[in-house]
């Protein structure tokens, strides 16, 4: 498992599938965060905007606060990040709160010396070299990045989709599986192929297996 994010000939690159999320100190709408420090033990959804007072990070960012018992509800902090100041943050989640009635009280981590940014990648030249893309990183409790998504600025993410996946990656944990296309919390799971001769066929007419070929099972969850 990589724990760097820099490439062998220092120049910094993308953080990927099964690094280790890089640690940081930054301010935040909820005070300073020392991030390996603050998510210990937990999951943690980390999501940049490209800035505040913007319409489609607004509603990004509510649909997040609405759906903050379901995240807290499978062990798993949000943490937002933006390129805009601590006062433009307070300011906006202030007047967010105004207007709808929601109030974003996760953490949001002012970037406005891009450090963060930097080091999670979230600034792409292509789409804009002033503010992040929209990202996701699904990270767990070892602080390891277990699924990363990108959205360019004017498309805003689903959060149904932020919701599934992580629920995936914590399935995928806990029954030692993989999840098929589609995959919804209650649907069966695929069973992993075998890997000897001798472990073909080992599951056949056990109640609750779907066989589709020797490599290719499901079954249902307890």
């Amino acid at each position: 498992m990589s724990t760097e994010t820099t490439s062998l000939n220092g120049v910094r690159s993308l953080p990927r599938i099964g690094d280790k999320a890089p640690d940081f100190t930054a301010q935040t709408t909820t005070g300073e965060v020392k991030f390996h420090e603050w998510s210990q033990g937990s999951w943690v959804v980390f999501f940049a905007h490209p800035a505040d007072f913007t319409p489609v990070c607004t509603t990004e960012l509510v649909e997040f606060a609405k759906n903050k018992e379901f995240f807290a509800g499978l062990n798993t902090k949000l943490i937002g990040i933006s390129i805009d100041s601590i006062h433009a943050h307070v300011a906006w989640v202030h007047a967010v709160k105004e207007k709808t009635g929601v109030l974003m009280d996760f953490p949001i981590i002012a970037d406005l010396d891009t450090k963060v940014a930097q080091q999670y990648g979230l600034l792409h030249p292509g789409e804009s070299t002033t503010a992040a893309v929209r990202a996701v990183f699904f990270i767990d409790p070892n602080h390891t990045i277990r699924a990363i998504i990108y959205y360019p600025l004017n498309v805003g993410r689903n959060l149904e989709e932020v919701k599934r996946v992580l629920k995936a990656l914590q399935t995928a944990d806990k029954e030692a599986c993989a999840l098929p296309v589609n995959w919804q919390p209650g649907d069966k799971v695929v069973i992993p192929p075998p890997k000897t001769l001798s472990d073909i066929g080992k599951h056949d007419g056990k109640e609750g297996v779907e066989k589709i070929d020797f490599y290719l099972l499901k079954r249902n969850l307890n």
